[in-house]
């Protein structure tokens, strides 16, 4: 068995610990609740804003209207 020299060792050990400081920091990050629903909502934002899905949902929202009015006028 060969002798390690022990500070080589503490050494090793702090940079592993550091290391694993910093993953977990790092999936902390990445899973935090508040951090997921913001990017969910920035990528629905995006689609949103695609000309042809921001076109379908005009329509969508006008043929919604007309029928709300239908149904109101015709009682």
């Amino acid at each position: 068995m060969v002798d390690r020299d022990p500070e080589v060792i503490k050494a090793e050990i702090d940079s592993a610990r550091d290391r694993l400081a910093l993953t977990v920091d790092s999936l902390a990050e990445r899973t935090n609740p508040q951090r997921l629903a913001d990017d969910f909502k920035a990528a629905v934002l995006r689609f949103v804003k695609k000309p042809a899905v921001a076109a379908t949902l005009a329509g969508v929202g006008a043929v919604t209207v007309v029928l709300v009015i239908r149904k109101v006028r015709n009682g």
